[in-house]
């Protein structure tokens, strides 16, 4: 397939891929709906600000944002921070002013700094606070959620509720369920069971927004179970939505600390959660176009400026609904632009039947959320990175659970200093990047000196933002003593950026530094002794696939390797990151090179994404002149595909193999030309397989699934008998 074509900005960008955008936006509008409900409901705000919110963000910041694919709204991340400030500011007791115009105010003040901090480019300033850190907030905000939805989700009565902490919410669970409406809980867990079943189901139903379908079936069966009689407190309120938004915000907190509390709480969740969202987005564009942080800052600012003067919520650019604007094909920040208008619209023609929605259901969604923010794979993936890493993870969501946010992410940094500093890094050199760099005509050699950590990494950052597209780097950390995770997890993402610049990234130096764990990205220090280095331990696959090499003279390297540019637009990049490829067998054979290799992909962002692990079979230097093309089984999702204005190339000479695959590619003349006889008996014959080319080279694989020997042996020979057949056939076109 040809270089994508990196869409138009702007007014040109609506009129080129206003369609595609339409739609998109319309598919994140099903998701924002109930989400923005829900997540106001559970910040103590009116639900239908929820909606308000994620309209202002829609309909005024996608003009503005620094980002093209990013949707801007409220977030679940922020409902702690909300609720908290909803509770301690009308605590205060002030006459004439509800809490919720309170937190308003605070949120109108936060937008004025936030504005500041983007004139003055604080947007590279997220990057200072450490991932373990970060994830641990996160961690603790579903703790925080789960704690406040769960007797929402049974109908347990609210007094039973009131008062309580976090840790008491959870300690009386037992009381709750003893206490629980058996019809709201009917409601509440069928929704749960809808959330997480659906996507398990696979295919087109991954991306069916699970939300709306929770609604299309609850709302008819809280009708029948007559909820407007028996549980109208258990419906969503909208009210005179129109007639409710105004100026909404109240100043008159200002004097306090509890004010200045909260508007420097929702400066910090705001502005970080936003800016790493952007950031992760940034990785999955297809067009890998890199956002202006400080321009996204600026616009964010704008729209919680609106938000909080008219009574809604704080906004942030919401990973879950970015990443599923990604996935639906959105091209442009119009895409953003429309998810507003469709939301505009339901405030308009749908309020009646979003009063039906029963609360219940939303509590299903934000505790699906939270799951997502502090899911067991958060814990042992920071585990995985290393023991220390999860210690910082740990320690953060214990304060943040048992204190505040603020106070938690502070005890996860303190921790981390002190983890260094154990770990042999002088306190002098945490803050201070010390490098050194040669240039030549068309490279640079960095010499990494000293530690490079999180809180020396924006020397580093402001280094690369100097260095020239397209040369060859070399980090070299001949002269490093540590290196931490957040730092090798910054540079591996600087390597993918450089080289869609058409450059090339290298390490040099690195194996004197001892991992502290098995990880490819853990953090390094010095060794003291040879014996104190960590070994990889081979996997009982691994030990299978070593002995499987040897048995077919393949060469064989287990770790983790990052892949760059290898597979760059090969179609199964499409709409998922390739993170590593690892277990890699290599050899050449009369077909060219051949490279079996374990892949994991990524599809979505942060908690919000989900791994798929496949094996693949790769063949280079086969010198056949192979257009583009991606061929695929027939299924339901290649049937929908083409529905949504998919092109499947089909043949009138061989009805079967037109009903067994689906093919796909850019110069359908090129593709007809090369899908000779030989080579269309030949797949007819076979068992179905994933074939995809990209510059004349082949990516094979059999299902999204890793493969056990027998499986890749019988890979291996389709692919040489394919090639075999391509050679045969070449020149012998079926015609059209």
């Amino acid at each position: 397939m040809k270089t994508l074509e990196i869409p138009k900005d702007g007014l040109e960008g609506l009129k080129q891929n206003w369609s595609t955008d339409a739609l998109s936006g319309f598919l994140v509008f099903l998701l924002a709906l109930p989400l923005s409900l829900g997540i106001a409901k559970a910040s103590g705000f009116p639900a239908a600000m929820g909606v308000l919110t994620a309209m202002i963000g829609g309909l005024v910041v996608s003009i503005f944002q620094g980002g093209r694919l990013t949707i801007k709204g409220p977030a679940a991340g922020l409902i702690t921070v909300c609720a908290g400030a909803v509770t301690d500011l009308g605590n205060l007791n002030m006459e004439g002013v509800t809490a919720v115009q309170l937190a308003c105010g605070a949120v109108v003040v936060m937008s004025i700094i936030q504005f500041v901090f983007g004139i003055l480019k604080f947007g590279s300033f997220s990057d200072f606070f450490p991932h373990s850190a970060v994830h641990g907030m996160l961690a603790a905000i579903g703790i925080l959620i789960f704690a406040k939805q769960f007797p929402i989700l049974i109908g347990v009565p609210a007094d039973l509720t009131k008062g309580l902490s976090p840790i008491q919410l959870y300690t009386h669970i037992p009381t709750f369920i003893a206490n629980a409406s058996p019809q709201i809980a009917l409601i509440g867990l069928l929704s749960l069971v809808i959330i997480f079943g659906l996507p398990m189901l696979g295919g087109i139903f991954k991306k069916i927004p699970a939300p709306m379908v929770v609604l299309v079936i609850m709302i008819p069966f809280a009708i029948f179970m007559d909820f407007k009689t028996n549980h109208a407190s258990s419906l969503v309120t909208i009210g005179d939505f129109w007639k409710d938004v105004k100026f909404n915000a109240s100043f008159a907190a200002i004097g306090t600390g509890v004010f200045w509390k909260y508007v420097f709480m929702f400066l910090f969740v705001n502005s970080l959660e936003s800016l790493l969202t952007v950031k992760a987005i940034d990785g999955l564009d297809p067009w890998k176009r890199q956002s202006n942080y400080n321009t996204d800052l600026r616009a964010l600012a704008v729209g919680n400026g609106f938000s909080g003067l008219l009574g809604g919520l704080p906004m942030i650019s919401e990973v879950a609904r970015s990443s599923a604007n990604v996935n639906n094909g959105a091209k442009t920040r119009w895409a953003n632009f429309f998810h507003g208008l469709f939301l505009l619209l339901s405030m308009l023609v749908l309020i009646p039947v979003i009063e039906m929605i029963p609360t219940a259901a939303l509590a299903a969604m934000l505790i699906a959320v939270a799951y997502r923010l502090a899911s067991p794979k958060e814990f042992i993936g920071t585990y995985k990175i290393g023991s220390e890493q999860l210690v910082i993870f740990l320690v953060t969501i214990f304060v943040t659970v048992a204190e505040d946010l603020l106070l938690g992410v502070f005890a996860g940094i303190l921790t981390k200093f002190i983890f260094h500093i154990i770990n042999g890094a002088p306190i002098g050199q945490l803050f201070k990047a010390n490098y050194s760099v040669n240039e030549a005509d068309n490279h640079y050699v960095i010499n990494v000196k000293g530690v490079a950590t999180f809180s020396n990494f924006l020397g580093y950052k402001k280094l690369w933002g100097t260095l020239k597209p397209g040369k060859n780097i070399v980090f070299d950390f001949e002269q490093a003593k540590f290196v931490d995770h957040s730092f090798m997890d910054q540079l591996h993402h600087f390597e993918d950026t450089y080289h869609q610049s058409g450059g090339n990234v290298s390490i040099a130096n690195l194996d004197h530094l001892n991992p502290l764990s098995g990880h490819p990205l853990a953090a390094r220090k010095v060794m003291k002794e040879a014996a104190d280095k960590i070994e990889i331990r081979l996997t009982s696959r691994q030990i299978a696939l070593r002995k499987f090499a040897s048995s077919n003279e393949y060469d064989f390297n287990p770790q983790h390797v990052r892949v760059a540019a290898k597979y760059k637009e090969f179609p199964i990049q499409q709409g998922n990151k390739i993170r590593f490829e690892e277990n890699v067998l290599s050899k050449y054979a009369d077909i060219g090179k051949v490279e079996v290799a374990d892949m994991t992909l990524v599809q979505g962002a942060r908690q919000a994404s989900m791994e798929t692990h496949v094996t693949v079979v790769h063949i280079s230097e086969t010198d056949l002149p192979i257009p583009d093309f991606a061929l695929e089984p027939e299924s339901f999702g290649t049937k929908f595909s083409e529905l949504m204005g998919g092109k499947d190339i089909d043949f009138a000479e061989f009805p079967n193999f037109s009903r067994k695959y689906y093919l796909r590619g850019q110069s359908e003349s090129d593709i007809r030309a090369f899908f000779t006889e030989p080579v269309v008996r030949f797949l007819e014959d076979r068992e179905e397989i994933h074939i995809e080319c990209h510059k004349h080279r082949l990516l094979l694989y059999k299902k999204l699934d890793l493969l056990e020997p027998t499986e890749i042996e019988f890979l291996e020979k389709f692919a040489e008998d394919f090639v075999a057949a391509l050679k045969s056939g070449v020149r012998q076109p079926v015609g059209s």
